[in-house]
């Protein structure tokens, strides 16, 4: 009777250091993976999901601007606020989230592909008025009219009016790295 407790006291030693190792090997895996997932993967796992929060540098008040994800670049994301108003943030610019459902996933080459500068030529080509915000919080109102490598060329006018040179205030030439928000409204 004493070898066979003995023997069942060893298995069962060994079966509880086997299980700690295991769970140990799954927790440190688990943490790897962890470190590979990008802010852009998790925020494409979250596209059409529900609403989010984040925290923009430059946008008032608080700097916080919510809705839902709508579409997300390699170095952009679209945010819709409300049916009628969307919000295309340079992801630089987020200084937090919250609000995201887990999960990841990668984007396809075609999104890989799609930058902030595709996105804001498409803007200028639509001649879309927008308000954009800097991230020094600066605020101003106008029309894209041309995208260079890394800045936009701004008209500046009141939204409700049109694009003409009557309107137009002046010119601004605003790099990518000021932009903090472009609001459509």
């Amino acid at each position: 009777m004493r070898w066979e407790r003995l023997f069942a006291d060893l298995e069962a030693r060994h079966s509880a250091e086997a299980a700690l190792e295991r769970d140990v090997e799954v927790a440190d895996r688990t943490r790897r993976e962890r470190a590979q997932v990008g802010l852009h993967a998790r925020l494409l796992a979250n596209v059409g999901g529900p609403e989010i929060s984040l925290r923009v540098a430059g946008a008032a008040p608080g700097g916080a601007v919510a809705g839902v994800l709508v579409d997300v670049g390699p170095d952009w994301l679209l945010l819709a606020e409300s049916r009628r108003h969307s919000l295309l943030v340079p992801l630089p610019a987020v200084r937090g989230v919250v609000g995201l459902v887990g999960g990841a996933q990668e984007p396809t080459l075609v999104a890989r592909r799609f930058t902030l500068a595709a996105a804001l030529r498409g803007l200028s080509r639509g001649r879309v008025p927008l308000e954009v915000t800097a991230v020094d919080g600066w605020t101003v109102t106008g029309t894209i009219d041309a995208v260079g490598a890394d800045h936009v060329d701004l008209a500046e006018h009141p939204l409700d009016q049109p694009r003409r040179s009557r309107h137009v205030v002046r010119a601004h030439v605003l790099p990518f790295a000021a932009l903090s928000c472009l609001r459509h409204p």
